[in-house]
């Protein structure tokens, strides 16, 4: 459970990756093993040069190897690994190289699209990039000519990562381990950033032709059944309708372009905001506004009363139903705001959606380009 927030501002605490948690836990194991050394903390330098401390809360001698553990801790970022114990088991081998393994709690890779191959264990690239250097730099350190098992697992990874879109990607059986500057920034909410643009890799590598990014599971529910889509066309962007736009625009521009067919689809506040040109829907970075709104359902006819009835209206769903009860198309209008401001980032050789949904997971407004598809 997360701790009461403060009374008085105070800076945000970042906190570190599970790659670099794994990291520690390699550092950890090799200095038991070569140094005979078992401190409770240990150093680890990120990939951009910076030292970090890691406590180590457990040595455990195994067959070949040992076993070192530590508790992750994301500093103020609501990161659903936060707390968790990651583990390593390190074990010499006669054999040169590092080889990686995942243990309990690590997933294992099922789909093409992903950095990694498919039956690989889902530790990403950076973090096996720094585990590798720290291990090779013993190597060198102790003169030693063998090689290295690396074993990473997660005690209730199994459980933890049904709170991700590991399942959804295909990386069953745990978390996997990430990280790019071993740094987790607070409600930079990099993980799962990162997990949208999977989402969509993983997408086009299968085939998928028509996605649809959505803020929360009623909109999900909705425009899952109004097109019969596949999971692996579902993109569970949350607030981050940024990374969705972003990340297509970059994969789409590569040449090798998959994508037919985007669906944004959300409630309608989450639309408003788009609609308005916020990346980010989340209520901290961006606020629903009730001016804007009726400004604009005075272009759609509305009154002067009823603009101030809008304005005055405790929710964008009260003003919502205002204009709809004057016969006001307003949600419509509104979706096609958001189309607007994303087709600015979204290619034209792909159809471009955007729906809006009330309370109830009911469709209140859409705005469509028709190029061919049916809606």
């Amino acid at each position: 459970m997360w701790p009461e927030s403060a009374e008085s501002p105070a800076p945000l605490r970042t906190g570190l990756t599970t790659g670099t948690c794994a990291t520690a836990c390699c550092v950890a194991a090799a200095q038991a093993l070569f140094a005979q050394q078992q401190d409770p903390s240990v150093s680890v330098t990120l990939p951009k040069g910076k030292v970090v401390d890691q406590p180590i809360i457990e040595y455990q001698m195994i067959e070949n190897g040992i076993k070192t553990a530590t508790i992750k801790d994301a500093g103020d970022d609501p990161d659903a690994t936060h707390g968790a114990t990651l583990f390593v088991e390190l074990r010499l081998v006669p054999d040169k190289g590092i080889r990686f393994h995942a243990a309990q709690g690590v997933g294992t890779v099922t789909r093409t699209g992903l950095l990694l191959d498919v039956g690989e264990p889902a530790i990403n690239p950076v973090p096996r990039k720094m585990m590798t250097e720290h291990l090779e730099g013993f190597a060198q350190t102790y003169q030693y000519q063998g090689g290295f098992e690396v074993s990473v697992g997660v005690i209730n990874g199994e459980k933890i990562a049904l709170k991700t879109m590991n399942p959804r990607l295909g990386i069953l059986g745990g978390l996997s381990i990430l990280g790019t500057t071993g740094i987790v920034r607070p409600f930079s909410c990099a993980a799962y950033i990162a997990s949208i643009h999977q989402g969509i890799d993983v997408a086009r590598a299968n085939a998928i032709t028509h996605i649809a990014a959505t803020t929360g599971n009623a909109s999900e529910e909705a425009i899952k059944n109004h097109y019969q889509l596949d999971d692996m066309a579902l993109i569970e962007m949350g607030d981050f309708v940024g990374a969705v736009l972003k990340h297509i625009k970059k994969v789409e521009q590569s040449g090798m372009t998959q994508l037919r067919k985007l669906s944004f689809c959300g409630g309608f506040g989450k639309i408003s905001k788009l609609a308005q040109g916020n990346m980010d829907l989340n209520s901290r970075a961006s606020s629903i506004n009730l001016d804007v709104l009726a400004e604009l359902a005075a272009t759609l006819g509305a009154s002067t009363n009823l603009q101030t009835q809008m304005t005055q209206a405790n929710t964008s769903v009260e003003a919502l139903s205002f204009a709809t009860a004057a016969g006001l198309p307003l949600a419509d209008a509104v979706c096609q705001q958001a189309l607007t401001f994303a087709r600015q980032y979204i290619p034209e050789h792909m159809a471009l959606e955007v729906w809006a949904i009330d309370r109830k997971g009911q469709f209140v407004g859409k705005a469509i380009e028709d190029k061919g598809e049916t809606p």
